[in-house]
């Protein structure tokens, strides 16, 4: 075969290989991509999730206030209708 045939099939060569490489940093890119945006999705997720649980816990907490309150209105009350009874020594 004459040189110029070599030639040209050396260059088709780096050619297609250049092609095939740069086709697969594409690629990568893309899988790349899309995992950040999976990413940035399960992240918001976790953030509502945790806003969520934080917004329970302040309730929760409330609530708890509350039921102590009532608690020490119960036996307040409990206590006062103990002295008042007078079947009762007052304790």
């Amino acid at each position: 075969m004459d040189t110029w045939v070599w030639v040209v099939i050396v260059v088709v060569a780096i050619v297609v290989i250049g092609l095939l490489a740069l086709g697969a940093s594409r690629a990568k890119e893309r899988r790349v991509e899309e995992r950040r945006r999976q990413a940035e999705g399960l992240r918001e997720s976790a953030e509502e999730s945790a806003r969520r649980a934080e917004e329970r816990e302040a309730l929760a907490q409330q609530a708890a206030e509350e039921a102590k309150l009532d608690r020490a209105r119960a036996e307040q009350a409990a206590s006062r209708a103990s002295d008042l009874d007078p079947d009762t020594d007052g304790n």
